[in-house]
């Protein structure tokens, strides 16, 4: 009994950690360009900024005849090696403040955003030096070939600044309000009109009574945090004097922006913001929700008793080589070395090791 009870809630948590991870990496492969759009739009400083973009079309426009395709990819490698984590971090959180939350005398709805709040918390503390890295990689406006590696620019920051709140997790305030401003009104909006809504029948209408919450969730958290978004960005990002740190700390930055640029600087960005992170809030949740439901069903059918199915080892050993596979495709793109093959089928069996032991 004691045994089964840690197994189970292994399971659980390898469940959250592929769905949620499955969920990242699906809404920033398809979202990235519009991250990197809205950064270029929150870090520069009003219209005497000679650098500064007239409208989102001409920033597409200058990005793609300027920095080309790849331009605005810029940074996407730090957001998807904190993906796993982040979302794992994310959902599971999010389930299990919601159990804590249930115990206590609040309402269900008021839990729901409650435990939204924690898992944004906890999100930003794992996400923040990812973050550090991947604004100052999207700020940089050189060619994508002439820009410097995520590792690099890791390796830069550390050394020139530490790790500490001037280096590897500056700005960690404002991507906590980020974080824990979004997550409870996107979890605490969605779970909460859902369950409002009855469920249909049709698949297809389901999907989109799901889908079309979801955009509304990500819509409206977005346009509540986007002042902790643009502190967040000039924190990070560039100072406007080299060597002189203008942008300090979240609330300092917002009075700053606000006092020199007026109060719709601080809504800089919100229209690819909410072009991102609209539709990939709904995207994130419903893959989020089909993976797991997909995991639950699926794993239970290839367990027989204490044994398991040979297929369990087939899921594991894909989802291994297709790992390693992104992973030979990016450090192609980047000139680097792949790994040899024996390493190569060192990691794989490693990966189906971790999935077997933990998922099955």
């Amino acid at each position: 009994m004691t045994a089964t009870k840690p197994q189970s809630m292994l399971r659980e948590a390898s469940r959250q950690v592929i769905a949620g991870g499955s969920a990242g990496l699906v809404e920033i492969c398809l979202m990235h360009p519009l991250d990197v759009v809205k950064t270029r739009f929150q870090i520069q400083r009003g219209t005497t900024d000679p650098t500064s973009y007239k409208s989102l079309g001409h920033c597409f426009r200058t990005i793609f005849q300027s920095e080309g395709v790849f331009g605005f990819y810029k940074g996407i490698l730090p957001p998807i090696l904190a993906e796993t984590p982040k979302r794992a971090v994310k959902f599971f959180t999010f389930e299990q403040y919601k159990k804590l939350l249930n115990l206590t005398p609040l309402s269900p709805g008021v839990a729901l955003s409650a435990a939204g709040l924690g898992s944004g918390l906890t999100e930003a503390l794992v996400i923040n030096p990812f973050e550090v890295v991947k604004v100052s990689l999207q700020a940089n406006r050189d060619s994508f070939k002439e820009q410097p590696s995520s590792f690099a620019q890791a390796r830069w920051i550390i050394k020139s600044d530490g790790f500490g709140l001037r280096g590897l997790n500056k700005g960690l305030t404002s991507t906590l309000g980020r974080h824990g401003v979004f997550n409870m009104i996107y979890f605490g909006f969605y779970f909460n009109v859902k369950d409002a809504i009855p469920t249909n029948p049709d698949p297809t209408l389901e999907f989109l009574r799901k889908f079309t919450i979801g955009l509304l969730s990500g819509t409206i958290s977005s346009c509540v945090n986007i002042p902790f978004d643009v502190a967040k960005s000039r924190i990070q990002g560039p100072q406007p004097v080299p060597g002189e740190i203008k942008y300090r700390t979240c609330f300092q930055t917002m009075a700053l922006v606000y006092r020199e640029e007026g109060y719709l600087a601080l809504y800089k960005g919100l229209v690819p913001k909410i072009m991102r992170l609209g539709p990939g809030g709904a995207v994130m949740l419903l893959v989020y929700e089909y993976v797991s439901e997909w995991l639950q069903r699926n794993c239970l059918f290839l367990i027989h008793g204490s044994n398991l199915a040979p297929e369990a080892h087939g899921i594991a050993k894909a989802c291994g080589e297709s790992l390693l596979m992104s992973f030979h495709n990016y450090t192609g793109c980047w000139g680097q070395t792949v790994l040899p093959e024996t390493i190569s089928h060192k990691t794989v069996n490693i990966f189906e090791s971790f999935l077997f032991s933990t998922l099955f």
